[in-house]
């Protein structure tokens, strides 16, 4: 369609004109709503947010370190800081260690481990932010299937899993330690480059003059 913009096309693509004295239900935007968020979003910027998750059971922070996912590291630990992803407009996210690059997945058996590709669906989760201010995470291909660990810090099989359970309960903390930038290379330091001394010339004065 020519001279229509993108957003005029998309209301006519879900919302088509009808004729007139036609009775046509009004559009349902919450099932749309629903619709789409359960679809990744391909064409807005993916917006990413850098914090830890804080374990309500074992009282440390997840971190992915190679394939294996934990909860157990200190405040501040370099692999307790993620890199969460948007996957759609709605609440799906993609969760990345910063430091390891591998994201947070579930097999099909319900055990937590960290893939170097994080496109699949078992890589994608649902924040769910609970009455008690707490947040659960629940994978998008495994439904009722949440992010979990035990006192220890070591991770629950997800079909034992509920909402409602201690296990499953996180929140959400700003990382303490060096700036969350991935490019930044924190060995390198700022250094001040000298030139050398420059002397200043000398202003010539001018004599006065004899009237």
């Amino acid at each position: 369609m020519y001279g229509i913009n993108q957003k005029t096309q998309l209301c006519i693509l879900f919302f088509p004109l009808h004729k007139k004295g036609e009775n046509h239900p009004s559009p349902n935007f919450k099932q749309y709503v629903r619709t789409q968020g359960a679809v990744t979003d391909q064409l807005s910027r993916r917006q990413v947010r850098v914090y830890q998750l804080y374990s309500r059971t074992s009282g440390k922070h997840v971190q992915i370190h190679g394939k294996r996912v934990t909860a157990t590291a200190e405040d501040g630990n370099l692999y307790a800081r993620l890199f969460v992803e948007t996957d759609t407009f709605g609440s799906r996210v993609r969760i990345r260690g910063a430091e390891s690059g591998r994201y947070l997945c579930m097999n099909r058996k319900g055990k937590l481990v960290g893939k170097a590709n994080g496109r699949s669906r078992d890589c994608i989760f649902t924040e769910i932010v609970l009455e008690n201010n707490y947040t659960a995470f629940q994978n998008a291909e495994y439904e009722g299937w949440y992010v979990g660990f035990t006192r220890k810090g070591r991770p629950i099989k997800a079909s034992r899993t509920r909402e409602n359970q201690r296990e499953v309960h996180f929140i959400k903390r700003l990382h303490t330690g060096p700036p969350a930038f991935p490019n930044t290379d924190q060995s390198k330091h700022f250094e001040f480059i000298r030139f050398p001394a420059t002397r200043r010339a000398k202003r010539n004065r001018k004599s006065p003059t004899s009237s």
